[in-house]
């Protein structure tokens, strides 16, 4: 009886929305819908570490290839994908490029006369996919970087990662989103090969449904294999206030169950983890101001990211995170609550279009400090961090589009959280200076 309400619902829901126009039908041929671009990034990284662990510092020019075919034409369209990325070393900084967390180029199995080792002086990784469309359902397998809230590439450093698999991708009805993939492998950031991160396997199913044009929800779930299942549950509605107002309102959350073998590998309290951020942004003119909660239960943190050389690496990308409250801390202790405020700024309302600013403070704490090694902890855990972005795009002239983004954060902890490794204090620097290129 159930399976045919849910079955019921389903039809009714398929009845009451619109179709889209067949994208395939209007396809305009392999070639003739082939667009090519690249992206020139300069990104340099510093990360001022203050007690148990070594700074970090990063610097390289990364170019980023994308081509992406059209599809021939018929009921199946065909089409190919592919990129290329190539970095060089800039400055690798001997005995500060050991960072996982920064992972701009792979260090070196050699030492210098102080123990310190280099970085590699350059990478290249290439990679393509083949695609099928009938009407508005793609079916892509090859190398991709799939942006899903369970399975999120990351593109936050010098160059992406990206993944090896099949991923179905349908967009039949309007408004509505729906994916299934399986990848069965991951290449980091640093890495010259395509198989080079935690990833065993991992399917991926869900969408997002446009309710109306201020509402919006997704739901997602994930299973990694020999590492965990999670699901993810997100909202998003925008209330319009004025011409020049409005209020968003954005809820993210995850549910992780952890393999028992994984977690006994991590060395983890435990298997399960439920966190949730809520975030309100009033917008008037061109200020926005922004407060979050965002809250973490269950017997261990949210787990997401890493590598095979890293015994906690999940291999789901290292932006799996949708949450309120991340920027160099992500505020995903064990039991962790965080509070965020908020202030962004558009120049362009004072004649300096493309200019923006944004600038928030979180404060976490309740951060249950046990370990194995102390299973009765090190007293509550609090961590605090100042973040600031200021980014300018050039609107005209020979260098439009160029971007210019400088980035700090600051995050101070206390002695418990500390002696329980989750974090430690530091200040952190990036710059990152990008130009798009469109070749045709």
């Amino acid at each position: 009886m159930l399976n045919t309400r849910i079955s019921l619902v389903a039809l009714a829901l398929i009845a009451a929305t619109q179709a889209q126009a067949n994208d395939q039908a209007e396809s305009k041929g392999f070639i003739e819908d082939s667009h090519a671009n690249v992206l020139l990034r300069n990104a340099f990284i510093n990360r001022d570490k203050k007690h148990h662990t070594n700074d970090q510092s990063q610097w390289g020019q990364g170019v980023i290839a994308n081509f992406s075919s059209g599809f021939t034409q018929g009921t199946v369209g065909v089409g190919v994908d592919a990129f290329g990325l190539y970095a060089v070393r800039l400055d690798g900084g001997k005995g500060r490029n050991g960072g996982a967390g920064i992972d701009f180029f792979k260090r070196e199995n050699t030492v210098d006369a102080d123990g310190r080792s280099s970085a590699a002086n350059d990478l290249a990784r290439g990679g393509a996919a083949i695609k099928f469309r009938i009407s508005n359902t793609v079916l892509k397998y090859g190398d991709q970087m799939p942006a899903l809230p369970v399975l999120q590439y990351d593109d936050s450093r010098l160059l992406p990662e990206s993944f090896t698999g099949a991923l179905l991708t349908s967009k039949e009805i309007k408004g509505l989103e729906l994916n299934a993939g399986r990848f069965t492998q991951e290449a980091r950031k640093s890495a010259q090969g395509r198989d080079s991160g935690a990833l065993k396997s991992i399917n991926v199913f869900g969408g997002s449904y446009k309710f109306t044009d201020n509402f919006t929800a997704s739901l997602y779930t994930a299973d990694n294999e020999d590492v965990m299942r999670k699901h993810y549950l997100g909202l998003n509605y925008v209330f319009p206030i004025a011409a020049d107002q409005s209020l968003t309102l954005d809820f993210n959350g995850y549910k992780s169950s952890l393999n028992k073998q994984f977690v006994q590998r991590a060395e983890l309290n435990g298997d399960s983890n439920t966190i949730w951020s809520l975030a309100a942004t009033y917008a008037f003119g061109p200020h926005s101001i922004t407060l979050a909660h965002q809250r973490n239960s269950g017997s261990t943190g949210y787990n997401y990211g890493g590598y095979k050389n890293q015994p906690w690496g999940v291999g789901d990308g290292g932006s799996t995170i949708y949450l309120a409250n991340s920027y160099w801390s992500d505020f995903n202790a064990e039991d962790e609550r965080s509070w965020q405020l908020g202030y962004g700024l558009d120049f362009g309302a004072f004649g300096i279009p493309g200019l923006t600013y944004k600038i928030a403070y979180v404060v976490g704490d309740n951060i249950n400090t046990r370990n194995l090694s102390n299973p009765q902890g090190f007293g509550e855990g609090k961590e605090r961090e100042i973040f600031n972005q200021l980014r300018y795009v050039v609107q005209e002239g020979p260098a439009k589009d160029l971007s210019v983004k400088l980035r700090g954060s600051w995050v101070r902890t206390n002695n418990a959280v500390q002696q329980n490794g989750y974090n430690d204090d530091g200040n952190e620097v990036r710059v990152f200076v990008e130009y798009p290129i469109s070749i045709f």
